[in-house]
């Protein structure tokens, strides 16, 4: 599937866009921004697709319902 491969160049080119704003100034906390705004954006679009079925978007994401509402409550998304 290339799906993941996009997923990448997406990344990278958003990484591209936002060191080129920084312009010369030093970066911080990059692995936690983009890890932060991935996983936000994955799990929306998941229960989104799953119609709010917290059991079906932790099936879709391969983790357990529990670690899933942790993460929805953590971004707010519940």
């Amino acid at each position: 599937m290339n799906g993941s491969n996009e997923i990448g160049r997406s990344v990278e080119k958003s990484l591209d866009e936002y060191f080129r704003k920084l312009d010369g100034e030093p970066a911080h906390n990059v692995y936690e921004m983009v890890i932060g705004h991935v996983e936000r954006a994955l799990l929306a679009s998941i229960m989104e697709r799953a119609s709010q079925n917290q059991t079906h978007a932790a099936d879709m994401l391969g983790m357990n319902r529990n670690t899933l509402r942790a993460k929805l409550a953590k971004y707010r998304l519940l």
